[in-house]
């Protein structure tokens, strides 16, 4: 049986072949919506201006990498244009004065962001006379492509079509450019955002310099810019612009999301980037149309990023696009809108499949801030409870990235991280286009974004154990290191403390005062232990002869011999010849001693 869910994809998908078979020099992608595009509400009246507004706010957090070093205090004054924070580490963009006033704080307010946390920011009482600072514009054709480069780093441009990536980055060659092909993004294929459209409507000359500029510092061969055919006055007027430069417009089918940068180079020049590849290592570069206009402003006027063009739509009195400082409150521009009707319930920044929910009214405007919509519960109503997964594959029918949504549904659900990981997780590029075609009305996206920042997470806790450990590791080795050091440092002294010892005398041919007493000590201990056993023996045999001379001279006036007077003779002669061996032993003895 056909469902009423069948018939609207069934609608949909002739609709996305008719439209790609009425494009025969496009090449399509898998997948992606078409839901209704809501522009033509905001693109009846021209770019409007607001008045400056008492206060700017200006969050450090505008882009991607590291947060810009403040380079003001509280109290000073500052001219528009004026650096206020310089870029810091290679990934970093810097923040400049929207208009002349004083530093009124630096301190957390509530920036636009989904998590809606304070965050560090500058706050400017602006003077109302929107002074300049002082502006340098460059002859970009005959200055170095390194020099124009390194000062773009100054500039705070970032890639204004939503990603807020700094441009010098994606400028930089180190004179080894492979770029052969220059893809300016144009397409803006998300519902209710017009800010481009109207830019090209109004402002084409002043993009096709940009575009050459750029294509100048890339040294890039060729230039294709991709236009989806919802918009006919922006690809008149961009093909006007173009005549006699070797720049092509190419209309591309409106099909969500054409506007993201691998879908339309695919779309233009039938080239895949691998997942695990830059389009630079093809040899191509994208750029927003916004983009490039504000590089042509820095170097042929000197102007920093300072301001941008911003659609305000949906439940609003009068919808159109606005030139907005950067920090300007929220409320000045809807007021300039004409308010917000009686039953707007919040506000959306960026478009109704990637944009988010904004905290309140008064967060400032911020170079990520393409489309401001008042939501109602008419347009946007809430969604109903998920259904259980039916698996009916339509997700993975409408994933431009060809994955498999519902696969990653279920291991983010069930925490296996691991296997969303290898499933390609992080290609996922959040589309949304599975949740839109999704009948069970499952939020995928927000599974997939739970399943990312865990996995995040994760990772970094594991690098921040690893590196632990191999901080602890290289302290051991280092005490370790030094125990060995001090251990053979002792081990060399006592060897060299022996070595003098034993050579000194040798090579001096007599000793110190200290070696000449000990030496002197040692030879006469010896002396007194060797000698002394000797003289008490030598004594005792004196007295036994004494004594046998006295009985012989006493038996000889008695006229009879002594009993054993022969072998008494005997004995006393034996005795003197061994004394006269041990004297003359004691005394080698220590004629060797004293040669030691």
């Amino acid at each position: 049986m056909t469902t009423l869910i069948d018939l609207a994809s069934n609608f949909i998908n002739g609709l996305t072949s008719n439209k790609l078979a009425s494009h025969k020099d496009v090449f399509a992608f898998n997948g992606g919506v078409h839901p209704f595009d809501h522009k033509a509400e905001s693109t009846s009246l021209p770019i409007g201006k607001i008045a400056i507004p008492e206060k700017l706010v200006l969050p450090l957090r505008q882009h991607v990498g590291h947060l810009p070093k403040v380079k003001v205090a509280i109290g000073d004054y500052v001219l528009k244009g004026q650096l206020l924070a310089e870029a810091e580490g290679t990934v970093s963009a810097a923040i400049h004065a929207p208009s002349s006033g004083t530093i009124s704080a630096i301190d957390e307010q509530i920036i636009p962001h989904p998590s809606g946390l304070p965050d560090s920011c500058i706050t400017i009482t602006t003077d109302g006379k929107d002074s300049w600072g002082p502006l340098h514009s460059t002859d970009w054709q005959n200055t170095d492509k390194k020099l124009l480069v390194d000062s773009l780093r100054s500039s705070g441009i970032v890639g204004l079509g939503g990603a807020t990536f700094p441009t010098h980055i994606k400028l930089r060659t180190n004179g080894k450019s492979n770029v052969h092909t220059l893809v300016i993004n144009a397409a803006e294929c998300e519902p209710y955002i017009t800010c481009d459209d109207m830019l090209m409507r109004e402002r084409a000359d002043e993009i096709i310099q940009g575009i050459q500029i750029v294509q100048y510092l890339l040294g890039a061969d060729k230039c294709l810019i991709g236009i989806e055919d919802n918009k006919p006055e922006a690809v008149s007027a961009m093909t006007a612009a173009c005549l006699n430069k070797n720049l092509l417009v190419k209309v591309v089918p409106t099909l969500y999301p054409s506007g993201d940068a691998r879908r339309l180079i695919h779309l233009l020049l039938d080239v895949e980037i691998p997942n695990n590849k830059r389009s630079t290592d093809v040899g191509i570069q994208v750029f927003n149309v916004a983009t490039v206009l504000a590089i042509y402003r820095y170097f042929v006027f000197g102007e920093p990023s300072i301001s941008r063009i911003v659609t305000v739509t949906g439940n609003i009195e009068k919808p159109q696009n606005f030139e907005v400082l950067f920090g300007t409150p929220l409320q000045s521009l809807i007021a300039a809108a004409g308010e917000a009707k009686q039953n707007t319930s919040h506000f959306i920044m960026g478009g109704p499949m990637m944009g988010f929910d904004l905290p309140n009214s008064q967060v400032p405007i911020t170079k990520a801030a393409n489309c401001i919509i008042a939501s109602t519960a008419d347009l946007f109503p809430a969604p109903p409870p998920a259904m259980p997964c039916i698996r009916c594959a339509r997700c993975a029918d409408a994933c431009p990235v060809n994955l498999q949504p519902q696969e990653l549904y279920w291991f983010s659900k069930s925490d296996n991280f691991e296997k969303a990981r290898d499933y390609h997780l992080f290609d996922c590029i959040e589309c949304g286009c599975c949740s839109y075609v999704c009948p069970s009305d499952i939020p995928l996206v927000q599974y997939y974004r739970y399943a990312k920042s865990e996995i995040i997470a994760s990772d970094k806790a594991k690098e921040a154990a690893d590196l632990a450990r191999e901080r602890n590791e290289f302290r051991l080795a280092r005490i370790e290191r030094e125990k060995l050091e001090r251990a053979q440092k002792h081990a060399e002294r006592a060897l060299a403390g022996k070595t003098e010892n034993k050579i000194q005398p040798e090579n001096t041919g007599m000793t110190t005062d200290a070696s000449q007493r000990t030496l002197t000590k040692e030879a006469s201990g010896a002396d007194v232990q060797t000698t002394t056993p000797a003289t008490d023996k030598q004594a005792a045999i004196a007295a036994a002869i004494e004594r046998a001379k006295a009985a012989k001279l006493a038996a000889a006036q008695a006229g009879m011999a002594p009993k054993n007077t022969e072998n008494l003779s005997v004995t006393i002669e034996s005795e003197i010849s061994k004394t006269d061996a041990i004297r003359e032993k004691v005394s080698m003895s220590n004629t060797s001693k004293l040669a030691d």
